[in-house]
């Protein structure tokens, strides 16, 4: 039987070693972590995206259109809460409706159920939203990831995977008849195939494994605030505003969860530690691979004035965040939001600054990078692993 090692044990690494379990394969999923689903996977906002923000015919607008049914059959199959509740992206002014047009074209371009609606139908879903149009997109969700990722730890034991936690990968090299040979602190995984989703850590895994990868991961803090329990009735559901077509993010925008809180955010903030969910993780290394990298400045030189300094303003003020949410609902104030947590974006970006926009997924020989999967990557988590799982059977033939 022919054997694959997967390295990361979140919702990506989890799919496609289920992908290939179901396809006949041996399969070792190997997580540095105590825990699956610890970092991107655990933190992010549960969403399950509709493909409405995505270049036409790009890897993240197709598979997250089909993720956005295939997550949620999964889910409803394997008894993991979800939720198709629809949402809100709100044009609070007239300045905003050309791009708010240009996302129902692009919507209407990837099959993407979405309507432009007026001020007072927008308010029939969101009495408190304070816009001049908006659009509704009925296929968006809020589903537990980490749930999901539950029933795959599951499902890949009972079908015979071999899951390894505290399993951090040390070195790799191809084996002396093939394959690949994974060094980890408890011995050496054999294989005839390695699959690296390790998020964070997906550039040094692939220069571990003797590849230069084309970008590098540039991590990103996303901050979270939610509303104080006596507030939720704010919101009804999922209110994004129109995003900046020359920024690189959403903007922060409000969500109700499973279990009725509403979080808010997230803001970006360049994170001083691959895994600095606070301004107060800090790695040297990290700080110094970052300050390195050409990339980083010329990145800077776009947007750190004033875009990335109006971020850093809002991570410690509770005042701006709130204003910030306050011009989809106004009646959001200051004193109505607490501190959630964070997430940290595994994000990829290029020598010449460009973050890039797309899923990269590179290969080898007997291997296969996924170089960057950011959101919507949970969304697309099962069509994912189908054209991964694609490729390294490809390889096979």
């Amino acid at each position: 039987m022919r054997s694959v090692v997967v390295v990361g044990g979140g919702i990506v690494g989890l799919a496609v070693a289920w992908e290939l379990t179901g396809r006949g394969l041996d399969v070792t999923v190997l997580e540095k972590e105590t825990g699956w689903a610890a970092h991107q996977t655990g933190h992010n906002s549960n969403v399950v995206h509709a493909g409405l923000y995505y270049k036409p015919g790009s890897f993240k607008a197709r598979m997250s259109v089909a993720g956005n049914r295939s997550i949620v059959d999964f889910a409803r199959q394997h008894g993991v809460p979800v939720e198709v509740c629809g949402k809100l992206v709100v044009a609070t002014g007239d300045d905003e409706i050309p791009a708010l047009d240009v996302l129902a074209e692009r919507a209407a371009a990837n099959g993407v159920p979405a309507k432009r609606i007026s001020a007072a139908e927008a308010r029939e879903y969101e009495p408190e939203v304070s816009c001049v149009a908006a659009l509704r997109v009925e296929s968006t969700g809020i589903i537990d990831y980490p749930g999901v990722c539950a029933a795959l730890v599951r499902l890949l034991g009972e079908a015979g995977a071999d899951l390894r936690l505290n399993s951090a990968v040390r070195g790799i090299r191809a084996g002396r008849l093939g394959g690949v040979e994974v060094a980890t602190a408890a011995g050496v995984v054999r294989a005839d195939a390695l699959v690296n989703c390790a998020g964070l850590h997906s550039d040094r895994v692939a220069r571990l494994a003797g590849l230069t990868p084309s970008a590098r991961i540039v991590p990103f803090r996303g901050e979270y605030y939610e509303l104080r329990p006596e507030r939720r009735h704010l919101v009804k559901g999922l209110i994004y505003p129109v995003p900046d077509p020359t920024l690189p993010f959403l903007g922060v925008h409000l969500t109700r969860m499973l279990d009725g809180s509403v979080h808010a955010g997230p803001n970006a903030v360049l994170a001083l530690r691959r895994e600095g969910y606070r301004w107060s993780d800090v790695s040297a290394k990290d700080i110094a691979e970052v300050a390195a990298f050409p990339g980083t400045w010329r990145l800077a030189r776009r947007y750190a004035i004033p875009t990335g300094l109006d971020e850093v303003r809002r991570s410690f003020s509770r005042k701006r965040f709130a204003a910030s949410l306050a011009r989809l609902v106004p009646a959001v104030t200051e004193a109505d939001i607490v501190r959630h947590g964070s997430g940290v974006r595994a994000q990829a970006m290029r020598r010449d600054g460009s973050l890039v926009d797309d899923f990269l997924i590179e290969t080898a020989r007997d291997q296969v990078h996924v170089l960057n999967a950011p959101s919507p990557a949970a969304t697309s988590a099962l069509e994912i692993a189908r054209h991964i799982a694609d490729r390294v059977t490809r390889a096979a033939d």
